[in-house]
């Protein structure tokens, strides 16, 4: 996973409130275990509108998405976080998310900002013009106008979104433990060992 700690740039100025995951996805392009080229199917019932914000070249290739309350709700699907990373959003702010969406997207590296509304309806005239500027590591949203909105995020997600850990650069960042276990329990029950191939 890579690594964030501050994504600076242009931001999707959405603003629709519960946008469900079959809104990010739809259901057909959910036939792939590939995470590759999902972008092309993200949004794309509200892409079929003529002047919709993702086909606005303005905001080409932004980073940051500004959404409603209660985006990512509806089903499961891991493939909505997918969808987002393919398009090349690595941060989705508004005032809340659904617990599931907020977790996927945490396991593939995008965070998710809670702010208050009347912030959100700042950055979303901000970014109709102008950049936005997320600092992991301050906690901050802050535009070039001087507004500056801390948020909360859990310390686990934070070390790991910092760090760029997903659960298995978790697990390999103990690799040494892991090593001296396996050698104890080597010694100790041999009879667990995996047999030699001849």
């Amino acid at each position: 996973m890579e690594k964030l700690t501050t994504v600076e740039g242009r931001a999707y100025p959405f603003g629709m409130k519960n946008v469900d995951t079959d809104i990010v996805i739809p259901a057909h392009w959910l036939k792939t275990i590939s995470r590759s080229g999902l972008g092309r199917g993200a949004f794309e019932v509200l892409r079929k509108e003529p002047g919709n914000v993702f086909d606005d070249p303005r905001y080409a290739g932004s980073p940051i998405l500004i959404a409603g309350d209660n985006f990512g709700c509806g089903s499961s699907r891991e493939h909505a976080a997918w969808a987002l990373d393919d398009l090349g959003i690595r941060v989705v702010i508004a005032p809340s998310f659904s617990d599931i969406f907020s977790g996927n997207a945490f396991k593939n590296g995008i965070l998710t900002v809670v702010l208050p509304q009347d912030a959100v309806d700042r950055l979303l005239e901000v970014a109709k013009t102008d950049e936005i500027h997320v600092d992991l590591e301050a906690q901050t949203v802050t535009t070039q106008f001087q507004d500056r909105f801390s948020f909360e995020i859990d310390p686990f997600r934070k070390h790991c979104l910092l760090g760029g850990l997903d659960e298995i650069g978790l697990t390999l960042g103990d690799a040494d433990v892991i090593d001296r276990y396996e050698a104890v329990q080597a010694q100790e029950r041999p009879w667990l060992a995996p047999a030699a191939v001849a």
